[in-house]
């Protein structure tokens, strides 16, 4: 990934409105990643991710920078609230958990891609599969031995003469031919075939705890290894769906699991980056960290080796964090920065405050980012044959209103727009079935019309809105 930072800020401003100042500080961390894998490996070890702190309300985009920032650099991405996990020694998740995660989202990204890449190999692999399930050649049967069928093994037979053999044998690939050309040509497409597929629902444990039966989600292959063997199950599909299944199947057989494991294991820890959301819940304002919330402080202290760089085991090996990028996040209305502890705040050199939305931001969210909130209801709506149209005033007032609720009641930020244009379009969707052909134009009078009751009403937009 060689995009400049400047570049990265034009990906970036294509979904999310304004947030210059973080936009620039994830693209010079991004940036420095890059360059970092310039340098010489003597130097390369010592240089350390540039940890980013974003102070901001809620639904001013901090966890959509973080994410398009992921998919934008390919990169292996999770988000965990601080709220979940709890200090070693009281009942819940334990911090080592986001490393794990880490590498299980590592995994898939890395075997999609290679699965995508030996997928075009498997084109004559399907088609062999297909054959066999519908016109399968015959097999010698090997006569069974009298001591065999003492054993139970068997009832003792004559094998077939060779010449009958051969016959059904010649039988049998000239039908498969014929059926190999029928299904290149798609005309059997609707045929139904059996197929073995892998049971990938999980085995879980019930486990007996002082909190009472828990369900954990302990899977037993995992468990146990190798020992157990893959549980499968039988599914009737359509060739048209089986070809997928089947190119699936033959492209994992195609597939170096170590390799995809050290791949994934070396793009976590290269490239791997962490959201960590909520992270002024962990912080207590007075300092005193008691009351109900007494292991606050103590799941700041188990986060701070994994910021810091620590190996985590892992039932794929050990796995280093000095490299992973770690972006917080929190609204920090009742905490403040400072009141994490000194060391976190040591690990989070680069710090950005988001700024609140206003009317202009607001209107810009819905007109200018690729797949905007109008596009999406224009064309979820188009489905049923109905035409909406958004004028000029008509989403200024819905911008305006959208501003005027977040200040009178809970400011949640860009979010308050999906609750305004749901309520909006409340009676299109619904009637939409009964109106195709018809065409909506919302502006400023459709609006108010829809709207002003519900927005003069606190307590109703408290509720509704």
């Amino acid at each position: 990934m060689d995009l400049t930072p400047r570049q990265i800020v034009a990906e970036l401003d294509k979904y999310i409105v304004g947030q210059t100042a973080a936009k620039r500080a994830v693209a010079i961390a991004l940036r420095n990643r890059w360059r970092r894998q310039q340098l010489p490996a003597d130097i390369r070890d010592e240089v350390a991710p540039k940890n980013i702190l974003m102070i901001g309300p809620t639904g001013v985009g901090k966890t959509e920078i973080a994410r398009r920032l992921a998919r934008l650099a390919n990169a292996p991405f999770i988000k965990v609230e601080a709220t979940k996990f709890t200090e070693v020694g009281y009942v819940g998740r334990d911090v080592e958990s986001i490393v794990r995660d880490l590498v299980e989202t590592s995994i898939r990204l890395v075997k999609a891609e290679k699965l995508e890449e030996v997928r075009g190999r498997t084109g004559p692999m399907v088609e062999e599969r297909i054959l066999d399930i519908l016109a399968p050649l015959p097999k010698k049967e090997r006569p069974v031995h009298p001591l065999g069928a003492l054993f139970g093994l068997g009832t003792p037979r004559t094998a077939p003469p060779d010449d009958d053999f051969e016959q059904r044998r010649e039988k049998a690939k000239l039908e498969r031919e014929h059926l190999l050309q029928q299904l290149r040509d798609g005309k059997l497409e609707d045929w139904y075939i059996e197929l073995e597929v892998e049971d990938r629902r999980p085995q879980t444990l019930e486990v007996f705890s002082a909190m009472g039966v828990e369900q954990m989600g302990i899977n037993l292959s995992d468990l146990f290894g190798g020992m157990l063997p893959k549980r499968t199950r039988r599914r009737k599909l359509k060739i048209s769906e089986a070809r997928d299944v089947i190119a699936q199947q033959e492209a994992e057989k195609l597939l170096d699991e170590d390799e995809v494991i050290a791949e994934a294991i070396r793009r976590a820890e290269e490239t791997g980056i962490v959201f960590i959301d909520e992270i002024d819940k962990i912080a207590s304002p007075d300092g005193t960290g008691h009351g109900p919330d007494v292991s606050r402080e103590g799941v700041q202290r188990d986060i701070l080796p994994i910021v810091e760089g620590s190996t985590v085991m892992t039932k794929y090996g050990p796995v280093r964090t000095d490299h992973v990028l770690f972006i917080a996040a929190g609204a920090f209305h009742v905490s403040k920065p400072s009141d994490l502890i000194p060391e976190l705040q040591g690990r989070f050199p680069i710090r950005v405050e988001l700024s609140s939305l206003d009317t202009d931001d607001f209107i810009r969210i819905l007109t200018e980012p690729r797949v905007s909130l109008t596009r999406q209801y224009v064309e979820l709506l188009r489905t049923e044959g109905v035409e909406v149209e958004f004028t000029e005033d008509g989403i200024a007032e819905i911008a305006s209103l959208a501003r005027l609720v977040n200040e009178t009641t809970e400011n949640i930020g860009a979010r308050r727009l999906h609750t305004l244009m749901e309520r909006l379009l409340e009676d299109v969707s619904f009637n939409a079935p009964d109106q195709a052909g018809s065409r909506i134009v919302v502006d400023k009078a459709f609006v108010q019309a829809q709207l002003a009751d519900v927005v003069k009403d606190h307590d109703l937009s408290r509720y509704i809105l």
